[in-house]
């Protein structure tokens, strides 16, 4: 029997009874407002959602471990990552895809400019923002707005998730300055990987606020941990692939040895690991670690 299938709600509860030790080792992000809310240091919610959709989820808060699953909504912000990828690979195949970003693992921060630089303009990989920006400047669409609304509703339709675009998140986004990013769309152009920046970096925004729970971040997860009818398996497994090295940034390679999972995190505090051919696990938890990981999520 995999570790996985023989969880039990008992041992779940065991785990993140331990992973509260950690509760004051991590930092609310600064760059977004909304993020930066000191209110958010005690939200924490997990589920495990198996393939036969059998699921254990604990919501709780630090103090009184009670709550609910659905007052915990978050925007998932760099976990649409993954499924970004996935989108783009149904639509225009691996070739195309492997031409625009690679697919190696960076060592450097998951916003550097200087990565991108080395490599001359072709973003390293896809779980980084270079290459998020890349791929949602070819999002299918004739607007911004058109070309997010039709991934949102693909992915809903495909996992059965309820996201949402959070304008509120969206709006606390945009009111601070990112130059970081706009340097990246800047190189990104020059190299001739994107044709507009403002669309570009709006589309990546926008992209980077859907909402939802734990819940719909575990649905989300299944699409990479079994047969789909309408997703292809090598598709699949090369998400989950480039997720195993590259989707906890610059630690990936440190996590791939000691948990072995494919996994990927958010700067909101989501964090999804897949358990291909069993089932996703999906945690939430605001304070990060010096890389943007979840700390209580990755304990």
């Amino acid at each position: 029997m995999s570790k996985l299938t023989a969880l039990t709600q008992y041992h779940l509860n065991q785990c993140i009874e331990l992973s509260l030790s950690s509760a004051n080792q991590g930092q609310l992000p600064q760059h977004i407002p909304l993020l930066a809310n000191p209110d958010r240091a005690h939200e924490f919610a997990v589920q495990v959602r198996f393939i036969n959709e059998q699921m254990f989820s604990e919501p709780i808060n630090e103090q009184t471990l009670v709550g609910g699953v659905e007052d915990c909504r978050f925007p998932l912000m760099s976990l649409i990552k993954p499924f970004t990828l996935l989108y783009r690979l149904q639509q225009l195949g691996e070739e195309q895809v492997l031409h625009l970003i690679d697919v190696q693992s960076s060592e450097y921060p998951f916003n550097s400019l200087a990565q991108l630089e080395l490599d001359q303009g072709k973003p390293r990989n896809p779980m980084i923002n270079s290459g998020a920006i890349a791929l949602a400047a070819l999002l299918p669409g004739q607007t911004v707005s058109e070309r997010c609304d039709h991934f949102c509703q693909w992915l809903n339709q495909l996992s059965g998730s309820h996201l949402t675009l959070d304008q509120p998140m969206l709006a606390s986004v945009e009111s601070l300055p990112n130059p970081i990013n706009r340097a990246i769309a800047h190189l990104l152009k020059q190299a001739g990987h994107i044709d507009s920046i403002e669309t570009a970096l709006d589309t990546y925004q926008r992209i980077c606020c859907f909402s939802g729970t734990v819940d719909d971040l575990a649905k989300l997860g299944l699409l990479l941990a079994r047969p789909h009818a309408r997703l292809k398996p090598t598709h699949q497994r090369m998400v989950n692939a480039v997720m195993l090295t590259c989707g906890l940034y610059e630690d990936s390679p440190r996590y791939a040895v000691q948990i072995g999972l494919p996994m990927k995190s958010g700067v909101s505090g989501g964090l999804l690991a897949i358990v291909p051919g069993e089932g996703a696990i999906a945690c939430y938890s605001p304070p990060l670690d010096r890389a943007g990981n979840s700390v209580r999520g990755i304990a």
